[in-house]
């Protein structure tokens, strides 16, 4: 009997340590709380084995102590395993130290029962003819039993609670673990008030310890699992179909038997049902995948087919299965999407995204055709929505987009650009121009009783390099436009190489004025400003642009360019800074002269032209009344309220402010009551006709004595002679400017001309 239970007890040590092994290995996160486990369940088990086979006192007191410490080690681990595998979120650290404490205080015990004898001692007793050792308790083993039989307890408790909480799938695995644990510690419990000779209870321990270790890393619920799986299929809408390794088909869901129109007892016609149903499915042990279409028109329906197949544990092909997705309503909601991502929602014609797309297919893919891209604008149709309402615009674009289908039937490609534009790709030999010019002479657009007459320009570019971007193409048809925007009885432009020549020019001084300002190439020149006894008190700083190819470049040709893409405002700050500049050295040669500096309309949408001109002039160190701004009433079109308070808050910190270009426009008589303003320029066009008017030269007259009364100062430009010098002064004009005096010159010459004018 011994020898029996000490080779099961050696199998189980070497299984175990195998196991450690195994799970020590293991990529789960459990893999090294279960190793320590196993390990930990060795050494009780090799305790009874040296206590078996022990025929003298000491080794089977050695035995023993291994034994006690080894239970103690085993609920050490235990507990961590627990832990771990339970997933319990233990943050009493003090709850676990009083744990392992009481462990750590049971294992000195234990350790010091050689001195004083309080645990256990050993009793010899004759078991099949030989002797045994067998325990005798105390004091001591008491302690030991109720701290491993308490913790034990405890471990038993978490298990349950985790079982009665845990979903059906895994009740399995923890209510096997929690029965072999009460198992192997009802067996122990049973040993030791029975006093039976020899500890088989270890086996229990074992067993233990093999089943925590399959359940942990290996165990799949695979009945469970299969009751599962077999309802989710059930009641998947997608039919499913399972056959055998003959074809044959074994199972069918609900939606499949629907699709086939059979039922379970006819489920051997399904492989000839699904090839009627679908001409392209295939019977083979392959694994595919298609979409197939049944039907046509509206009644059409789409069906996403997947087959896989199933392999045994040798790789032999065993079955497969088929899914059948009915895709009809994503498919035609994908349709929609598509549609509508690639179509206008007002008017039906592509977008522009999709437009462009279309045309460079075309153009690209047919480069030895000749193709025009026309780009159609509305003329003032803010207008429209203004007068008659989004609604009547609305339907005036309906309008312009079925003209545009009807009238050019041969365009291979059609959309809105956004807003009131469109664009058109027609082969060029079909554009009927002339047929386009008679339509749009008396283009209108009607809703209800509601008629009205809009004018529509067309840019035609013909296209050149069927590489070249779309939307560089439709830029130069909008382009092209520039030529008749303002023309009522010419609606068609076309683009020639003028325009491109002046987009290359646009482009080149556009790059190079960054590096023209800081090499110098950008200067100002001053224009002198002189009183009505002929005193130069001042200048205006006027950009010239002395560039290294072209020479002196006129303002005419950049000023316009830099105005539209916005890069007027570094010029205009480096003219501010350089004015600064000259102010700064005229502190000690010329204290009392001034410069005038232009602002440009389009300096507000860039920067803060108040927040700028204060850090420029401060960073010089110049009393601002020495840097006179100057303003063109256009600034005063919009934002009014605001352009005001800046130029009051200018005036108040002492700049002058004054207006160019007066007379002009048609708003500058009201705006001179509500604009804060110091000097006001009269216009030199102005000047010229009054030479020749009688009446010119009376309003001019009164609009000197205009602004003498309301304490503003005036200043002529454009003084070309003597004569018109002296009319003015008579009429009393405060300040002069003109080529009469001189012409625009380098700083030097203008300081040169001072000298001598005061000689």
């Amino acid at each position: 009997m011994r020898d029996v239970i000490f080779i099961v007890l050696l199998i189980m040590v070497l299984v175990l340590a195998a196991c450690a092994y195994r799970a020590y290995k293991s990529k789960k996160t459990i893999g090294r709380a279960l190793s320590m486990l196993l390990l930990s369940l060795i050494p009780p088990i090799v305790g009874n084995l040296i206590i078996i086979n022990s025929t003298t006192y000491l080794p089977a007191l050695i035995g023993s102590y291994i034994y006690f410490i080894g239970m103690d080690l085993i609920m050490a681990t235990l507990i961590k395993f627990t832990i771990d595998y339970c997933s319990i979120k233990w943050e009493n650290k003090l709850t676990i130290s009083v744990v392992y404490t009481f462990l750590s205080v049971d294992i000195i015990q234990m350790l010091l029962n050689p001195v004083f004898g309080h645990a256990f001692k050993l009793e010899e007793i004759v078991v099949n003819g030989l002797p045994y050792f067998r325990l005798v308790p105390f004091t001591g083993q008491t302690f030991h039993r109720i701290v491993v039989y308490g913790e034990f307890l405890a471990i038993i408790i978490v298990f349950i609670i985790k079982l009665l909480r845990v979903p059906r799938i895994y009740m399995e695995r923890y209510g096997i673990i929690l029965a072999s644990m009460i198992f192997g510690g009802l067996w122990e419990t049973f040993y030791i008030f029975s006093r039976t000779p020899i500890d088989t209870s270890m086996i229990g321990f074992g067993i233990f310890g093999i089943l925590v270790f399959y359940f942990s890393l290996y165990y799949r619920p695979m009945r469970l699992l299969d009751r599962m799986l077999a309802g989710i299929a059930s009641e998947l809408p997608e039919a499913l179909f399972f056959f055998d390794a003959m074809n044959r088909c074994i199972w069918a869901n609900d939606p499949a038997l629907d699709l086939v129109g059979l039922d379970e007892s006819r489920l051997d016609m399904v492989p000839g049902e699904l090839d009627s149903i679908f001409p392209d499915y295939i019977m083979d042990g392959t694994e595919w995948q298609t979409q197939q279409i049944i039907g046509k028109g509206r009644d059409a329906r789409f069906y996403y087919l997947e087959k896989h197949i199933a392999k045994d544990d040798y790789g032999r092909f065993a079955g497969s299965f088929l899914s059948v997705r009915d895709n009809t309503e994503a498919q035609r909601e994908l349709e929609k999407e598509k549609y509508s991502a690639a179509h206008d929602s007002l008017t039906g014609l592509f977008n522009r995204a999709h437009l462009y797309q279309v045309i460079h297919n075309i153009v690209t893919s047919h480069p030895e055709r000749k193709y025009s891209l026309v780009f159609v604008d509305v003329n003032d149709f803010k207008i429209v929505n203004d007068i008659f309402g989004s609604e009547f615009g609305d339907n005036a674009l309906k309008m312009i987009s079925e003209w545009i289908k009807e009238s050019m039937p041969s365009a291979v490609a059609y959309g809105r650009l956004g807003g009131d534009t469109f664009g058109v790709c027609i082969p060029t030999d079909d554009f009927d121009e002339e047929k386009m010019s008679r339509e749009l002479a008396d283009f209108k657009v009607k809703k209800g009783n509601i008629e009205h007459h809009i004018l529509i320009h067309l840019g035609v570019y013909d296209v050149s390099n069927p590489y070249l971007e779309v939307s560089v193409m439709f830029d130069r048809a909008r382009l092209a436009l520039s030529t008749i925007k303002e023309q009522y009885q010419m609606h068609i432009a076309h683009y020639d190489d003028d325009m491109r020549k002046k987009v290359l020019w646009n482009q080149k001084i556009s790059s190079e004025l960054l590096t023209a300002i800081e090499e110098k190439q950008v200067k100002p020149y001053l224009q002198p400003l002189v009183n009505a006894d002929g005193k130069v008190v001042g200048a205006e700083a006027l950009v010239r642009w002395i560039h290294p190819v072209e020479g002196i470049l006129p303002p005419i040709s950049f000023i316009p360019v830099f105005e539209q893409n916005g890069m007027i405002v570094e010029l205009d700050k480096f003219m501010w800074r350089s004015a600064c500049e000259i102010l700064s050295e005229w502190k000690y040669t010329h204290p009392d002269m001034f410069i005038s500096v232009n602002i440009s309309p389009k300096d507000f949408y860039f920067m803060d032209v108040e927040t700028e001109i204060r850090r420029i002039t401060s960073e010089y160190d110049i009393d601002p009344s020495m840097l006179r701004i100057e303003i063109t009433e256009t600034i005063m079109m919009t934002d009014i309220e605001n352009r005001v308070r800046m130029l009051e808050n200018l005036k108040r910190d002492g700049f002058i402010v004054e207006m160019d270009d007066f007379g002009s426009g048609y708003s500058s008589l009201n705006l001179l009551k509500d604009m804060p303003v110091d000097v006001i320029k009269i216009d030199m066009m102005f000047l010229r006709k009054s030479n020749e008017n009688p009446k010119a030269r009376t309003i001019l007259r009164n609009i000197i004595t205009l602004t003498d009364e309301l304490g503003i100062e005036s200043l002529t430009e454009g003084v070309e002679t003597d004569r018109q010098y002296r009319i003015l002064s008579d009429m009393g004009c405060k300040l002069f400017q003109g080529y009469y005096f001189s012409r625009p010159i380098p700083l030097e010459e203008f300081e040169e001309f001072c000298k001598n004018r005061i000689a």
